[in-house]
């Protein structure tokens, strides 16, 4: 699965074989079952995980158990815990596949060294760090400022065909909202988009 980051890498900067190869020896490759976790709170995340397959999600646990889906992962994305992985303090979070995923991992000193050797790479990261910034100021935005309906859309966008995947009460809880209001939103769309051909005869 290492040729799905090969030519998602190509599409987004100018590297050579050569250190392609390079960085494809320091990977790892893990496939895992649906519901299978990577992450459990407590642990320390040690890993840069690229997302080749499948579908991954970050998730807390909040004082009543009650779980908070923080951001999922498609393929071609990438699924981290960045402030353990930065600081190497325990993980407040879980990551599991909610399918059957295939990821592709480095460990912490291994994407060091690579960004180090590997000028490209290291352009390609600073540019990817610098909009997964930018995504959580409009995710932020667009929570606070939302309404329900706006949400979902903009959840639509951003994850086309998710809704195969992740339970609804996942994805609403990624919204902020009810699983109650997510199901009549989803809904009142579904009728919007259903065009009955007129009976004139009204049979």
């Amino acid at each position: 699965m290492f040729e799905v980051f090969e030519k998602y890498l190509r599409k987004h900067t100018d590297i050579s074989d050569q250190d392609l190869e390079i960085i494809r020896t320091a990977s790892t490759e893990r496939k895992l079952r649906k519901w299978q976790s990577i992450l459990h709170e407590g642990e320390v995340w040690r890993y840069n995980c690229f997302i080749a397959s499948g579908c991954c999600r970050l998730y807390r646990f909040d004082k009543n158990g009650t779980d908070h889906t923080v951001r999922f992962g498609v393929e071609n994305w990438w699924i981290t815990d960045q402030e353990s992985f930065n600081h190497e303090t325990a993980s407040e979070y879980n990551i599991e596949a909610l399918a059957a995923s295939t990821v592709i991992l480095w460990t912490k000193a291994q994407w060091l060294d690579l960004l180090q050797m590997i000028p490209a790479l290291k352009l390609f990261y600073e540019r990817l760090t610098a909009n997964a910034y930018e995504a959580s100021q409009r995710r932020i935005y667009y929570l606070i400022s939302y309404s329900p309906t706006e949400k979902y859309l903009e959840f639509e966008k951003t994850y086309p065909s998710i809704f195969n995947n992740v339970p609804l009460h996942m994805v609403a809880s990624y919204l902020g909202i009810s699983r109650e209001t997510l199901s009549r939103i989803r809904k009142d769309f579904t009728r919007s988009a259903i065009n009955l051909p007129e009976n004139p005869e009204g049979l």
